[in-house]
């Protein structure tokens, strides 16, 4: 009975851990609700547009990776940022040596030797894709890289 009540519960932390645009669209219901038909289907697919709401973005594309704040003379501009994150592979390592020993029954002796250890090397890699701006809560600009 244990084993299931814990497969359970990790099922469930992985489920609700996960930001789908389903979960989004049922945390901010009343934003969503409130929206036209075109818009409703627009945030569905993941699309943003000049003029959306911080609300309206988040249910589209999710929380942004950073978030900066800048005052300007024309008001209060908010950047969220959204990156790509992954490993590189970058080699192997030499970390030493590891003490073997072997019982040789033809010469009924213990051996001792040296076995080298080596561990695969990655490092972590971030890539910015996406900056969505923002001027008194709306969006005014959507810059993204080019790809390819």
């Amino acid at each position: 009975m244990k084993p299931l009540l814990l497969l359970l519960l990790c099922l469930t932390v992985l489920m609700t851990g996960c930001s789908t645009v389903a979960n989004r669209i049922q945390e901010k219901s009343a934003t969503f609700n409130a929206l036209d038909a075109p818009t409703q289907a627009r945030l569905s697919q993941g699309t943003i547009a000049i003029g959306d709401t911080t609300d309206m973005v988040y249910i589209a594309i999710g929380r942004p990776d950073r978030v900066r704040e800048t005052a300007t003379a024309e008001g209060h501009n908010q950047t969220w940022v959204y990156t790509f994150h992954w490993q590189e592979y970058e080699g192997s390592r030499h970390l030493g040596h590891r003490r073997q020993t072997y019982f040789n029954p033809r010469t009924k002796t213990v051996q001792v030797y040296y076995e080298p250890i080596h561990a695969d090397v990655y490092r972590e890699r971030e890539e910015e894709y996406m900056r969505v701006i923002f001027q008194d809560g709306r969006v005014t600009a959507i810059e993204r890289t080019k790809t390819g």
